[in-house]
């Protein structure tokens, strides 16, 4: 039986070479009952985070070119400086354990490194780097990222952001208003031995703490809430469907908006849940069936071309795919995607905007909404769009910062239809 650093090493060579986000590859990793998932949850994901700063480390005190190092043995000496920086494990055991699992040809170095770091004191030297360079290497953020980010909403509010792309992040419920309220569902969750509490004053929101996997708690069989970050939700309550209302959901996978629309209609009404892909449609489908949300209705569509069978909406949310850097908590790995990966978005959500506006009815609302921290993802998209349209009036743009709440970085633009 592998040990617990063994299955990490396994993990993070599978992230590397297919590509696989950090979040699902654990998942498939780990049992319900793993004895030692604290400990090969908190490595990885430490060791994910933090690439940045090992790689800076491992350039600081190895005599081998980085680019020449071998990916089992980079994998490993990420490991090894991990433990002995920011875990509390021994240095002997650190260093130990981690040359015990390298091949005979890489056991020497992996040994030099990891003791010329201790022999250091386990200083995180950053001598010699811009301020651009000091925020990415310090954050492990690419450093593309971090001038965005400065240039956008100064270094202070960039350093704030990037401190919250650290550990695991709060998981929140949304009550299934339908059929409960928050007290119900907190009785009912404690039932099942998880803490929670109401977030908040708006009764619908819920705080979870040590739930373990959730699709195994009664409350959720039950279909008394599903999991839906805090700024999601608002972004739906911004939308402010009412009972009755005809809502399109262009980008709706994997239903989250979609259910909490539903609920704020109270199961009146109808929704029309739309994604790519029949795979992700089906999450929709069995969300809603779960929940008893019999309004919703499911479709696979191109949200950016026009269906002449869809009906004219009250309200349409438009939540396009982005570049996904407000949820950097989540997905650490995004921190380290190439500008060029990014550089198409705008183009794509445009078309999807201007798309969804074809759908509301006069007097109607339109929602646009991301989940990254990108002006040109952004404001940039919304105010293009009010200068091209002139029947839709722009009421209001937010950006959610993570260091603000406790949500994920997030923005929202609600347009209105004029009568």
């Amino acid at each position: 039986m592998m040990s617990g650093r063994e299955r990490v090493l396994s993990l993070l060579s599978k992230a590397h070479n297919d590509g696989a986000y950090s979040n699902l590859a654990l998942d498939a990793e780990l049992g319900k009952s793993d004895a030692e998932k604290a400990f090969i949850t908190a490595l990885f994901y430490g060791v994910v985070e933090r690439r940045m700063t090992l790689d800076h480390i491992i350039r600081s005190h190895s005599k081998t070119e980085f680019d020449d190092i071998e990916n089992e043995t980079l994998q490993l000496l990420r490991m090894g400086l991990y433990q002995l920086l920011y875990m509390d494990i021994p240095e002997s055991a650190a260093v130990n354990e981690t040359v015990k699992l390298a091949p005979e040809r890489s056991k020497g170095f992996i040994n030099a490194v990891l003791r010329a770091f201790i022999r250091s004191g386990k200083e995180l030297d950053l001598s010699g780097l811009d301020e651009l360079g000091t925020l990415s290497v310090k954050y492990s953020c690419a450093r593309w990222i971090v001038k965005m980010w400065v240039n956008c909403y100064g270094a202070e509010r960039t350093e704030e952001i990037l401190k919250t792309s650290f550990g695991r992040p709060p998981v929140f419920a949304r009550v299934n208003t339908t059929v409960c309220d928050a007290d119900d569902l907190i009785y009912e969750l404690a039932e099942d031995g998880v803490k929670s509490e109401e977030f908040g004053d708006s009764g619908t929101c819920v705080l979870i703490t040590g739930s373990g996997s959730i699709d195994r708690l009664r409350a959720y069989r039950n279909g008394l809430f599903h999991i839906q970050d805090l700024s999601s939700q608002k972004c739906c309550e911004l939308l402010a469907p009412r009972a009755g209302d005809t809502v399109i959901d262009m980008c709706a996978a994997p239903g989250g908006k979609s259910f909490t629309i539903a609920e704020l209609m109270e199961n009146k009404g109808t929704v029309w849940s739309s994604d790519l892909y029949e795979s992700r449609v089906k999450l929709i489908q069995d969300g809603a069936e779960r929940l008893g949300l019999g309004i919703i209705n499911t479709r696979v569509a191109d949200a950016s071309v026009y269906d002449e069978t869809l009906p004219k909406a009250d309200r349409v949310l438009c939540d396009v795919p982005c570049s996904g850097l407000g949820v950097i908590r989540r997905k650490p790995e995004i921190k380290y995607k190439k500008k060029a990966e990014t550089e198409g978005l705008p183009e794509i959500q445009r078309a999807i905007l201007g798309n969804a506006a074809r759908y509301v009815k006069a007097g109607g609302r339109l929602v646009y909404s991301t989940c990254t921290l990108n002006r040109s993802e952004n404001e940039d998209v919304a105010e293009a769009f009010a200068s091209e349209n002139a029947e839709f009036t722009l009421v209001e743009m937010k950006t959610y910062f993570p260091d603000e709440q406790s949500g994920d970085g997030f923005f929202t633009a609600l347009f209105e239809r004029k009568a």
